[in-house]
């Protein structure tokens, strides 16, 4: 740290800063408020997502012995396009789910089970509460990140900056009263001096 000079643009200065980070203190706490809260909000959907995505599945240990047929081959269902776009919470971009374009392969209805429309339909919905909770995984880790940055700032001011500048300047304001108070006592002690002679 760079010694502290004690002179009224030093001072000044100080108090500038001061002025400054008590400024933005509020708005960063505001901000970490927000992104907490944020947070909350996604991690209770992820979890929503989760629970359904168990249900399905487990729907789906009923039909999984019928997985292992013919019927069902990979390329019956793929997934063509993504759908997601951007968002902005609290200055973070993040990314946002939007959908998924499914392509169902053509199949014939007389020489597949009855079943296979049912498990297509049912892999549809896993795989698009999969991809929504990978996008919102994805929110919750720029989120996180982004509170990590912004609680570093509310202490760095709260604990540094701020009782930093206050007592800097209680220094500099305590050394040039004892300047003016030297001052004032050379000043009439070459008074009386003077008169002296």
């Amino acid at each position: 740290m760079a010694k502290l000079k004690l002179t009224k643009n030093e001072q000044k200065k100080q108090k500038d800063s001061l002025k400054m980070f008590q400024r933005y203190l509020p708005t960063l706490m505001l901000k970490k408020q927000q992104l907490q809260a944020e947070i909350r909000t996604v991690d209770i959907r992820v979890k929503k997502l989760r629970a359904e995505k168990d249900a399905l599945t487990g729907g789906f240990k009923k039909w999984i012995a019928v997985f292992g047929e013919e019927a069902f081959t990979p390329d019956i269902l793929r997934i063509a396009r993504i759908v997601t776009g951007e968002g902005n919470i609290a200055g973070v971009a993040i990314p946002l789910f939007e959908g998924v374009d499914f392509e169902t392969a053509q199949y014939d209805l007389a020489q597949k089970p009855l079943w296979l429309d049912f498990a297509v339909e049912n892999m549809k919905k896993v795989l698009l509460v999969d991809l929504e909770t990978r996008t919102l995984e994805e929110q919750q880790k720029r989120l996180q990140k982004e509170l990590r940055t912004t609680s570093q700032r509310v202490n760095l001011f709260e604990k540094i900056k701020i009782p930093e500048a206050k007592t800097n300047i209680k220094k500099i304001s305590v050394y040039l009263g004892d300047q003016q108070t030297a001052a004032v006592v050379r000043g009439k002690i070459s008074k009386r001096g003077m008169e002296k002679a």
